[in-house]
């Protein structure tokens, strides 16, 4: 990933995909550190997939340089200080609660609205615990406590979570939802053959203003997003 053009590999040591079972702390720990010590020692910048302070912590020591949160701090009270001592970026990922309730939690009247405002009050909670504004990343948070509908409106609407200000992590690699639109009649599209839709999903984020996207098949991606720039500098 690092030489196909990744700027973080991303490391993380428990599934968080609906209905996921959690593990406990000392195996999620176990699991991350050795990997992201060697990458470190290898020159690959990392970033720490958890929703734990004491594996954040853990994890940084080891060499992260970014912890990714896709509990936006709501899984446990402590990582707000972690990070805060830190100095590192931090990405606030929307959440409703962990993955075994993410289907019944996916009720909006407005998910655009709701989940903007969501992230913004998880922005305020981080900044009063001592974060740098400028260390936070904020993530719409596709596939978790949202429906297909829900996912398609937040890629749409992209550009109004961009103008709260903060740089935008946007991920749909792969996800269900790209599996389901592009179903035929052996089902949903498999998970290995999704990498188009990918690309044209970070195409769409990208020209919204997102700052990043979180993907699986890097170099596909860097490539889409080089032709995108070439274009948009020769206009």
């Amino acid at each position: 990933m690092n030489t196909e053009g990744a700027n973080f590999v991303d490391v993380g040591g428990e599934s968080t995909r609906p209905g996921a079972e959690r593990v406990d702390p000392e195996t999620e720990r176990a699991r991350v550190v050795p990997v992201i010590a060697a990458l470190t020692a290898a020159g690959v910048p990392t970033s720490i997939d958890t929703t734990r302070a004491s594996v954040a912590a853990a994890a940084l020591a080891a060499g992260a340089a970014v912890v990714n949160d896709v509990s936006g701090g709501l899984a446990d009270a402590d990582m707000a200080r972690v990070v805060a001592d830190a100095g590192c970026p931090w990405v606030l990922m929307h959440w409703r609660g962990h993955s075994a309730r993410m289907r019944e939690l996916a009720v909006y009247t407005d998910v655009v609205k709701e989940v903007c405002a969501e992230l913004g009050a998880r922005v305020d909670a981080a900044i009063a615990a001592g974060v740098a504004a400028d260390r936070l990343v904020l993530d719409p948070g596709l596939g978790f406590a949202k429906s297909p509908e829900h996912n398609w409106r937040l890629s749409a609407r992209l550009d109004q979570l961009v103008a709260l200000g903060f740089p935008v992590l946007f991920g749909a690699s792969r996800k269900s939802y790209l599996g389901s639109l592009l179903a035929d009649a052996r089902g949903p599209r498999p998970v290995d053959e999704r990498a188009a839709a990918t690309i044209a999903t970070t195409l769409l984020a990208i020209d919204a203003g997102a700052w990043g996207v979180r993907v699986h098949d890097v170099r596909a991606n860097v490539d889409a997003i080089r032709v995108w720039q070439a274009t948009k500098a020769a206009r």
